[in-house]
C-alpha cells in the first residue's frame, strides 16, 4: 500500500514545487444563495443569483439611488423582498466600474456568478473579497412569460414594415379613461419592496400610494410624452395610455414640464441624478432605458390614426407643442445603455394582462429600435 502511494506523493510534491497544488474543486460548481447564507464558513465558493439592490445596513438593502459601488444582494429570485433570504455581498474595487450599482443600475433583476469567501458582511449572510464575478444578461425563471405568438404578424420584418406591423398589433387595446388611471398606476409601479408605495419615475423615491393628487409632494399623472407634443391633453388615447403614464412628484413633474430629453443641464431639485435645462430635461440614469423605450411605444401606437396627431421622435429640442420629442440619437443611446428591467418587464405585464391588454414592444425586443431607428 505504501509503495502504491509513492508515486502519488512524489507528483504532489513536485507540483507544488513549481507552484501547483492538487486541492477539491470546491468552487467549480455554483451554488444557491439559500446555500451560501446557511454556509457561512469562511470557505470559498461561487454563488449564482438575482441582484436584488444593494445592502446599506444590515436589514436594509435599496432598490434606487444606489449612493455607491461598493456592495449588491442577490438572491434565488428577482422579485426576493425579504433581507433574510438574501446574501450581501463585498464588491471590490477591481469590479465596481463593472458590478456597482450606482454605476451600473440596469443590473438590478440580472443573474450574476460570484465568487469569493463566505463571511458575514454588514454583520448578515455575506460573500467578502470575491475574486470573480460573470453574468448579468440571464432571464429570472420569475420573469413575466413569453408573450407567444403577439408578434406573430412582425415576424422576420425590419424598419418601415417592422414599425407598421407593430402598430397594428398594439393598437388593439382597452383604453383608460384618465380617472382610471389613479389606480393602474398604484399597481403597475408598485414598490416591490413595499405594496403600500409607488416607485416615482424621475425621482426613484418610493411615497404612498395614497399621496396622489396635487398638493405639495404628492404623486401625479405624468405624460412622459409631454402631453402638449401633440396637443393630445388628456383625452382617452394617448392622454391616458399608462404605457408613457407615471407617477411623479407635483414639482418634479413641474420641472420636466413638457421638455424635450436630452443630456446635460443643472440638478433638478428632489430627483436625485436628475438635470434639466431651458429646452431638456434628463431623467435619473436608472431609468433613461425605460423613458426612451416608452417614448418609441408611443410613436409606433400612434401614427395619425384615431384622430389624433403623428407622434414621431426627431432630433431636436424646442419641440413646443408639435407631435414630436427629441433629441432621437439621445433616447437610442439611453436604450442602449439601460436594457429592460425586471421592473420594467413586471409593469408591462401587468398592463398587458389586466388594463390595455397590449405590450410595450421595445421591452421585449430591444432589438427593434435600431431596426425602426437606424
Amino acid at each position: 500500500m505504501a509503495r502504491s502511494l509513492r508515486p502519488v506523493l512524489i507528483l504532489t510534491a513536485v507540483l507544488a514545487l513549481f507552484g501547483f497544488g492538487i486541492t477539491p474543486s470546491t468552487a467549480a460548481t455554483p451554488i444557491t444563495v439559500a446555500t451560501a447564507i446557511g454556509r457561512q464558513d469562511s470557505s470559498t465558493a461561487s454563488v449564482t443569483g438575482y441582484v436584488v439592490g444593494q445592502p446599506t445596513a444590515t436589514n436594509t438593502v435599496v432598490r434606487s439611488n444606489y449612493p455607491s459601488d461598493y456592495a449588491l444582494a442577490l438572491a434565488d429570485s428577482a422579485s426576493q423582498t425579504s433581507t433574510g433570504s438574501m446574501l450581501y455581498v463585498q464588491i471590490p474595487a477591481a469590479f465596481r466600474a463593472s458590478y456597482g450599482l450606482q454605476s451600473n443600475p440596469s443590473l438590478l433583476g440580472k443573474q450574476i456568478t460570484v465568487t469569493g469567501t463566505l463571511a458575514a458582511y454588514f454583520t448578515h449572510p455575506g460573500l467578502k473579497d470575491a475574486t470573480a464575478f460573470t453574468g448579468g444578461g440571464s432571464s429570472d425563471p420569475g420573469d413575466p412569460p413569453d408573450p407567444g405568438d403577439y408578434y406573430a404578424a412582425a415576424a422576420g420584418k425590419s424598419g418601415a414594415a417592422l414599425k407598421s406591423a407593430l402598430h397594428t398589433i398594439i393598437s388593439s387595446q382597452t383604453k383608460l379613461t384618465y380617472d382610471q388611471a389613479w389606480n393602474a398606476l398604484k399597481d403597475t409601479d408598485q414598490d416591490p419592496a413595499n405594496s403600500n408605495n409607488v416607485i416615482l419615475i424621475y425621482s426613484g423615491r418610493s411615497q404612498s400610494k395614497t399621496t396622489n393628487g396635487g398638493g405639495a409632494n404628492d404623486w401625479n399623472r405624468e405624460h412622459v410624452w409631454a402631453k402638449s407634443h401633440g396637443d393630445f391633453g388628456t383625452a382617452t388615447g394617448p392622454g391616458t395610455d399608462i404605457h408613457h403614464l407615471r407617477p411623479e412628484d407635483v414639482s418634479v413633474n413641474s420641472a420636466r414640464g413638457n421638455l424635450d430629453f436630452d443630456n446635460g443641464g443643472t440638478a433638478v431639485a428632489e430627483c436625485p441624478g436628475c438635470t434639466a435645462d431651458t429646452d431638456s430635461f434628463a431623467p435619473r440614469a436608472a431609468v433613461r432605458g425605460d423613458v426612451a423605450r416608452m417614448i418609441l411605444y408611443m410613436a409606433v401606437r400612434y401614427d395619425g390614426g384615431d384622430g389624433f396627431a403623428n407622434l414621431e421622435p426627431n432630433n431636436s429640442v424646442n419641440n413646443g407643442s408639435a407631435p414630436a420629442i427629441g433629441k432621437l440619437t439621445v433616447l437610442k443611446a439611453w436604450a442602449a445603455a439601460d436594457p429592460p428591467d425586471a421592473f420594467e418587464k413586471r409593469r408591462n405585464e401587468v398592463i398587458y394582462t389586466t388594463y390595455q391588454h397590449n405590450r410595450n414592444p421595445f421591452i421585449d425586443h430591444p432589438e427593434w429600435i435600431p431596426s425602426i431607428w437606424p
